[in-house]
């Protein structure tokens, strides 16, 4: 892309300098100084590109939002210098005045529109830029949803129908935390980062990458909060304080942790279920397993098996803090 980009930009240069050259054939008073109108063929060039380089970074939607700034700027200095007010006085003042008149206006709202980028999706949704269904409902990622792991599978299943949106400063703190010098959250940062590569591999999964560009005063939470807010999207995290504000705010959001807990199936007494032993339980003759869910199940006459799968019956539940406490009766042993 880059040397694509660099061999564009050479071409340009050189036919601003042949336009220089050029110019000379059809102007014969310039033919004397044709070097020279080169040169500033040549140097008109250079700085188009060098306005090129600046504007590195300048998007799409900063560009709807300019001109639409400037378009109510021209709006505005046009109704102001139409009105009575210029209706007489020296001509020449009059055009002053309403010269700088368009220029400060022009100036103003378009500083006021690349401020407002972010809002600026109420006129022109720049989510509608891509093309999607306008009726698709969205759903924000935070960064604790793509450590927690979980809504890779969730998406596998296809019960998630949404479109994922996971905003640019979201990957840029994924990054910084799987750079990190402490173990702990480098392994968090680059299980994050697994993460997302699994749901970009998931086929029919929409992911739109939005490089919001909310004020850098504000925290991650609040930028999260207004995006979603801004988008009519859920927000989907594991972060309590993160969820309370968005609760706050009105934004509906999901919670894996909920999710999990109604996905738990409900056992009946007498029923058959399969457990792995794994340890001795602390009465005489029992061992403990656990499901899927993390309930425990306490199996009587099962010591002598641990280790081995076994097929074990419902005898009674509690709930527990943890969630819930089986316990159950040693059928027979599926496998050793």
């Amino acid at each position: 892309m880059k040397r694509t980009l660099f061999v564009i930009r050479a071409v340009f240069v050189a036919l601003c300098a042949g336009g220089g050259w050029l110019v000379c054939y059809a102007i014969t008073d310039w033919d004397p100084y044709r070097l020279r109108a080169t040169v500033i063929g040549l140097l008109l060039g250079v700085l188009v590109v060098l306005v090129d380089v600046l504007l590195k970074g300048f998007s799409l939607r900063g560009l709807s939002a300019i001109t639409f700034g400037l378009a109510m700027g021209a709006l505005i200095s046009f109704l102001i210098g139409s009105s009575p007010l210029f209706a007489s006085g020296d001509p020449q003042t009059v055009y002053l005045v309403r010269l700088a008149l368009f220029i400060i206006c022009a100036y103003l709202c378009s500083v006021i529109a690349l401020r407002g980028k972010d809002e600026f999706n109420l006129v022109i949704p720049y989510v509608r830029f891509v093309p999607h269904e306008v009726d698709v409902p969205l759903v924000v990622v935070d960064t604790s949803a793509l450590i927690d792991g979980r809504i890779a599978r969730i998406c596998e299943s296809g019960f998630l129908t949404s479109a994922l949106v996971i905003p640019q400063f979201v990957l840029t703190e994924l990054h910084a935390v799987a750079d990190s010098t402490e173990p702990h959250k480098q392994a968090r940062g680059r299980r994050g980062l697994e993460v997302l590569n699994e749901l970009r591999k998931i086929k029919n999964l929409d992911i739109r990458i939005v490089e919001s560009e909310v004020s850098k005063r504000q925290d991650v939470d609040a930028k999260l909060v207004f995006i979603a807010q801004q988008m009519q999207a859920k927000l989907l995290t594991t972060d309590y304080n993160l969820a309370k504000m968005a609760e706050f705010h009105g934004v509906p959001w999901l919670n894996l942790t909920q999710l999990s807990k109604a996905l738990r199936p409900e056992l009946m007494v007498g029923e058959l279920i399969d457990v792995e032993l794994v340890r001795a339980g602390k009465e005489e003759g029992q061992a403990v397993g656990f499901l899927a869910d993390g309930s425990m199940v306490v199996v009587n006459q099962g010591r002598n098996h641990i280790g081995a799968r076994a097929e074990v019956e419902v005898v009674s539940v509690l709930p527990s803090a943890g969630g819930k406490m089986v316990f159950a009766r040693l059928n027979r042993v599926i496998e050793v």
